[in-house]
């Protein structure tokens, strides 16, 4: 049978994604870019802000009828809208739906699957499973067949759940509490997948940097870095990201450790969420405008070339103009590679929805939001033309529109043409020609430059 899933949100629910691609894969199954032609469809939700839970309802709402029509399709919902804990309003809500699946758990799917399984289709499945084992080890992912050796960048979940809770969060009640993954399925994993042609992995968590606290003694992630550096270099793995931070436990030592390390990239990912102290205390944020601004300085002093991003939501709250006015000064004074934007929206049972009252009118949120955009492209604009006639290394992902395309260690995408040589997956050197706020562009060192080149602005 072959299958199709929809994948909403964030870097975790792609690794979800993949995860089940691998599972299904391991039964039989094959992927197809067509949902039509699918027998099992599964939808991977996200619901950290409502459009993002809007666009996961509209798509399962498109699939009741066809469920009616074909009730032979396997319909499978999973992720965040489902949560950890058994989704009974999910079930009332979604009566056509076959399988629901918690966050980061395909085995409700496969589970489901065998059951519709004859006897001699389960002993044939079976027997092929004890032989997979003897040449699988935990943790490690067999990518789906049309990305094994044609996938350069992978995620690898280090730390699933948060037990932070900040007031407007809803991921603790969908993802459950902190887990750290064992070192050694965290080894096989990044080991599998580098075996398997793929070239960069970010190590995922909510709070990426909380990895190790619920392991009495564990190691922290400073420790894990080490240990991955070494597997890419016995593997070939060319690059090493990690994300997202949280500034309460950005130390020292994991700062060192990216400087150290030649293939851990010199890309820091650091939400700040807002530039006023009393919104970050009424978001349970930990810290203060001043000690955001003090970690940027550190973080600047210790690794030498970074880039820095953030997350920002805008109409908190109770947010006045005035305390608005100071995430937009602090954007404008620290000057960061990205910013990720939202405005935001009540989740439930968050404290944030149970405690306080949305009072910021949603015409005053875009307005916020808008401000802050167009603050950050002068400032990413002033940034990226510090890389004009510089050669920079590009690790190359693909091909869009005729040119090649890759990202600086700074995660900087950057676009180049050469038809003579295949660059997929590979490490180039490019001489910048061009630069605007979410691209840049740029020629192999050794060729004439193409005075009637067009320019592409192109987001990220």
């Amino acid at each position: 049978m072959d299958y199709h899933i929809w994948t909403f949100g964030c870097q975790m629910n792609t690794a979800d994604s993949q995860r089940l691609a691998s599972e299904l894969e391991r039964m039989g199954h094959r992927a197809t870019d067509n949902p039509d032609e699918a027998d099992i469809l599964v939808v991977n939700t996200c619901v950290v802000r409502q459009s993002a839970e809007d666009k996961a309802m509209n798509r399962l709402m498109l699939l009741r009828s066809l469920k009616e029509k074909q009730p032979d399709k396997v319909i499978g919902v999973m992720g965040c809208m489902v949560g950890v804990r058994d989704p009974l309003h999910m079930r009332k809500k979604l009566p056509f739906v076959d399988v629901f699946l918690p966050p980061s758990e395909p085995a409700p799917m496969i589970q489901f699957l065998k059951d519709r399984m004859t006897e001699a289709e389960l002993r044939d499945y079976e027997a092929k499973q004890r032989a997979q084992r003897d040449l699988i080890q935990d943790g490690d992912l067999i990518l789906p067949i049309q990305e094994q050796q044609n996938l350069v960048s992978a995620h690898v979940p280090v730390v699933y759940g948060c037990s932070h809770a900040c007031s407007f969060c809803i991921i603790p009640f969908r993802r459950g509490v902190e887990r750290s993954r064992s070192v050694g399925e965290i080894v096989a994993h990044v080991r599998s997948l580098a075996l398997q042609g793929v070239k960069e992995v970010t190590l995922l968590g909510q709070i990426v940097d909380r990895y190790g606290k619920d392991i009495p003694d564990g190691p922290d992630l400073a420790d894990l870095l080490r240990i991955v550096h070494s597997v890419a270099e016995e593997t070939g793995l060319l690059r090493i990201r990690f994300l997202t931070s949280h500034p309460n436990w950005m130390t020292d030592k994991l700062l060192d450790t990216v400087a150290e390390l030649p293939r851990v990239m010199p890309h820091i990912e650091v939400p700040v969420q807002a530039g006023n102290d009393v919104v970050l205390q009424n978001m349970k944020r930990g810290y203060t405008n001043q000690q955001y601004r003090d970690l940027i300085q550190r973080i600047r002093e210790r690794i030498p070339n970074v880039a820095i991003n953030t997350d920002i939501i805008v109409g908190f709250c109770g947010e006045t103009e005035e305390q608005f006015m100071d995430t937009y000064q602090l954007l404008a004074d620290l000057k960061l590679d990205k910013a990720h934007l939202a405005r935001y929206s009540p989740r439930p049972h968050t404290v944030s929805e149970r405690r306080m009252v949305d009072d910021v009118p949603e015409e005053e949120k875009k307005r916020r939001h808008q401000l802050l955009e167009e603050l950050q492209a002068q400032v990413v604009a002033e940034i990226n033309s510090q890389y004009l006639g510089q050669t920079v290394e590009v690790l190359v992902e693909d091909q869009h529109k005729g040119k090649w395309r890759g990202r600086t260690p700074q995660n900087k995408l950057v676009f180049f043409e050469d038809s003579n040589h295949d660059w997929y997956g590979k490490l180039a050197e490019v001489e910048i020609t061009w630069t605007g706020p979410w691209s840049m562009q740029g020629r192999l060192p050794q060729e004439e430059p193409n005075q009637n080149q067009p320019l592409i602005i192109l987001s990220s």
